[in-house]
């Protein structure tokens, strides 16, 4: 059985994710003794990088892949060594009207992107739009997005911050298709905006709830100016730098340690049992920091009764190319297309019926994604010699997929949703993408697929979901469960610390940050 440096611990996390891995290192730079608990065998949890292609030197962001929330403030506290290097081209989207084939470019310069609005829509109203919408969420991002690292703000308070009543008006309060739909006319211009609204987020433009919104707004606020960046070395060399980070303050960290249990007792520190190869065994936290979902924290505490509903809506798609492939729109390099986010099917009408079709229980016929390169940005997650000889990795992200879909027959839908999503990308390339794919050493094509069921499965996310659960306000909206960070639990010494906190989702390293704050009395 497992041997530790402490009989009662300050600190006890579960979960050796980036919002664990932040959380201990804050906490053991303060000088506190400093447990992680980690079920897998390697530290990371989602934001990790690997090789899954049989004897192939290709090192892959296996599920989340670009970085936008994650706070520099973080970064120089903590001394990572870590870096993301900017996307010269933010995206493409392929169509074809009149016969030809032809796609909006947003980069690249203002003089081309202006250009490329005009000959899609054949005039420049669509662009002083598109500088009139961003500009105001730009300005708005700016202000927002520092209160992440703040005790949260009351809605008043960051309503007052903003001072701006019509983006708060179409952020906060209206459903975001009302914006949408009041700025463009174009409907590929429409769908183009719309998908920051739904990565990982299953609504359709009016819905009510403005789970949409919220999305959206996640999606825009990054760094304060909503770019989304490749993080250098792969996903992978973010969380190996906090672990190195945690483990030079004094933190211990145990992978193979399933937590089972977590038994708070009032104020007194709390006793938590986990799981190793060898057998069961327990430790002490004064404070334990649960990086998992909420669903699972009510498990481990032993909660009873129906859990809330959670449900992903995304397929992840990782390809290794032998080539990027040719497109049938001549007039962009694909180096330049694949560099950003190229949108497939995204146009505002072809969302609205894949969430349709999807919210009916089938599978969309024409199924919406987009792809991006990390290798063509950041070429050191590839071997010197796939370097040389022109490899590329292709990372796929395919929307309104909820994992409701999958329940019958995962691995058929699966295979399906695959198939038809290749072949809408295909639809805009000189040739199919299978054409380009390379082999591993067996001689299998470098193509792997994730339902949100094979993430719940592989880790732990509650049906697949990659939030945790649906997106909060970044404001206070329970002020006594939630607490002055917006990490608390009921219970005084357990606090959430993973992306189901409050300003949590995507890797930001917020919810660890804010977590160590509250245990710090700041």
């Amino acid at each position: 059985m497992t041997s530790f440096g402490h009989d009662v611990y300050d600190d006890v996390i579960v979960g050796g994710g980036h919002n664990g891995l932040v959380a201990a290192a804050y906490l053991a730079r303060a000088g506190r003794s400093v447990l992680v608990l980690e079920r897998l065998g390697n530290t990371g949890g989602a934001a990790i990088s690997t090789r899954p292609f049989v004897g192939v030197d290709a090192r892959l962001s296996r599920y989340s892949y670009l970085v936008s929330l994650l706070p520099a403030k973080i970064v120089r506290d903590l001394g990572l060594e870590f870096a993301v290097r900017k996307r010269t081209v933010s995206s493409y989207t392929p169509v074809e009207r009149d016969g030809r084939a032809g796609g909006l470019l947003v980069g690249g310069g203002e003089s081309r992107t202006r250009e490329s609005f005009a000959r899609l829509t054949g005039s420049e109203r669509e662009y002083e739009s598109w500088r009139a919408f961003h500009g105001r969420t730009g300005r708005l991002a700016e202000k927002v997005f520092p209160t992440l690292t703040e005790p949260l703000p009351t809605r008043a308070e960051l309503r007052a911050r903003i001072d701006d009543e019509t983006a708060w008006r179409m952020l906060f309060e209206e459903p975001l298709g009302r914006a949408v739909e009041e700025h463009f006319a174009d409907d590929l211009v429409r769908g183009v905006v719309l998908t920051d609204a739904l990565i990982g987020t299953f609504a359709d433009a009016h819905d009510a709830s403005l789970v949409q919104n919220r999305c959206f707004l996640y999606h825009v606020i990054g760094g304060g100016t909503g770019d989304w960046d490749v993080p250098v070395g792969g996903m992978g060399a973010l969380t190996d730098a906090l672990a190195t980070a945690a483990r030079a303050a004094g933190a211990e960290i145990a992978t193979g340690h399933e937590v089972l249990r977590i038994e708070p007792d009032g104020r007194a520190p709390a006793e938590v049992t986990f799981r190793t190869a060898t057998g069961e065994g327990r430790v002490v936290g004064r404070t334990v920091l649960v990086n998992a979902s909420p669903r699972t924290l009510g498990e481990l505490l032993g909660e009873t009764g129906p859990a809330a509903p959670v449900e992903g809506a995304q397929l992840k798609v990782n390809m290794l190319l032998r080539r990027l492939p040719r497109l049938r729109d001549t007039s962009v390099d694909p180096r330049e297309a694949f560099g950003g986010t190229f949108h497939v099917a995204e146009g505002y009408a072809e969302l609205a019926r894949a969430y349709a079709e999807a919210a009916t229980g089938e599978l969309p016929s024409v199924p919406p994604s987009e792809i991006y390169c990390h290798s063509l940005t950041d070429p050191t997650i590839l071997g010197p010699e796939l370097v040389a000889q022109g490899y590329q990795t292709l990372t796929l992200f395919g929307l309104h997929t909820p994992a409701r879909l999958f329940g019958h027959d995962n691995q058929g839908a699966r295979e399906v949703l695959l198939t038809g999503t290749l072949a809408q990308l295909d639809a805009h390339l000189a040739e199919p993408i299978t054409d380009c794919l390379a082999f591993d050493a067996d001689g299998r094509p470098c193509i792997e697929a994730k339902t949100p069921l094979d993430l719940e499965r592989e880790l732990r996310l509650p049906g697949g979901h990659i939030f945790h659960r649906d997106l909060s306000w970044p404001y206070a909206q329970d002020q006594g469960a939630a607490g002055r960070w917006g990490v608390g639990t009921p219970y005084a010494n357990v606090l959430l610390c993973g992306a189901g906190a409050v300003r949590g989702g995507g890797v930001s390293g917020v919810p660890g940050h804010n977590a160590a704050m509250a245990v710090l009395g700041h």
